[in-house]
């Protein structure tokens, strides 16, 4: 199959961005390395959703002085992933099982149409990326003994990539602003269930193959049912007695 003509704005690859004289690695500042420190704990649960820390204790445990650490924490308020309290510090940010819940049936619909989009539209050589980074979270898994499945952020996570390869600004918008941030926090805390790592990989892993098939339908139900499967461990392991919801896509119907 020939390659699609990619999109105008993709990134240059590191070697022809020296080339080019374009630094592929962006200058970080001191705020910017304090606020990805500080959604990484989050995300990672080493700030616990809920807990209230003190500027003192922030400036003490990342070694930086308040002017870096306010404006990585304006940052992190942006995304609602904490609230700053007047005279006492910062609160991070928890969601209620329904509040959880009700975000998974959002992404189930919308993500489900990016990877139908995502069918149509990722060019041959995003699709070889799709598949080189399932290899590698493939050999993560492998390397925690199948206990772990925490992907970063950005194009190193499965999901993040799939709705980029949507090409649909509006999709990415809605999707990668601040629900992408919020979802991962409990992405990343879920994904420590018993045999989970490894069924969400093969389950990325269909949904890849009905993309380079190129087959809308199937991308799209595969996405859904991924989704719908994850909203009902959440709901196993936080509300055990709670009736979990068996609403899932219905399989389409497949064409002769």
């Amino acid at each position: 199959m020939t390659d699609r003509t990619p999109r105008p704005d993709a990134e240059l690859p590191p070697v022809l961005a020296v080339v080019a004289g374009v630094s592929s690695e962006p200058r970080l500042t001191l705020a910017d390395k304090v606020f990805a420190q500080l959604q990484d704990a989050i995300v990672k649960g080493e700030l616990e959703a809920g807990s209230r820390v003190s500027e003192a204790e922030l400036v003490s445990r990342y070694g930086v002085s308040r002017g870096p650490l306010r404006e990585a924490l304006r940052r992190l308020e942006g995304r609602q992933l904490i609230t700053r309290i007047p005279h006492v510090g910062v609160r991070i940010m928890a969601l209620s099982l329904d509040e959880l819940l009700q975000i998974y049936q959002v992404r189930e619909t919308l993500e489900g149409l990016a990877c139908r989009l995502a069918a149509q539209h990722m060019t041959d050589a995003e699709i070889r990326e799709l598949k080189a980074l399932l290899a590698s979270h493939e050999r993560q898994i492998a390397e925690q003994d199948g206990r772990a499945y925490i992907q970063e952020e950005g194009n190193v996570d499965f999901h993040y990539r799939i709705i980029h390869g949507s090409h649909n600004a509006v999709l990415i918008q809605m999707l990668c602003g601040e629900l992408y941030h919020r979802v991962r926090i409990y992405r990343g805390q879920f994904s420590l269930t018993e045999g989970r790592p490894a069924r969400a990989l093969g389950e990325h892993q269909r949904i890849v193959e009905a993309i380079e098939a190129r087959d809308g339908e199937l991308a799209e139900f595969l996405m859904r049912r991924h989704i719908a499967v994850a909203r009902a461990n959440i709901e196993a392991r936080v509300n055990p007695s709670r009736e979990p919801s068996r609403e899932t896509p219905a399989i389409p119907a497949r064409s002769a």
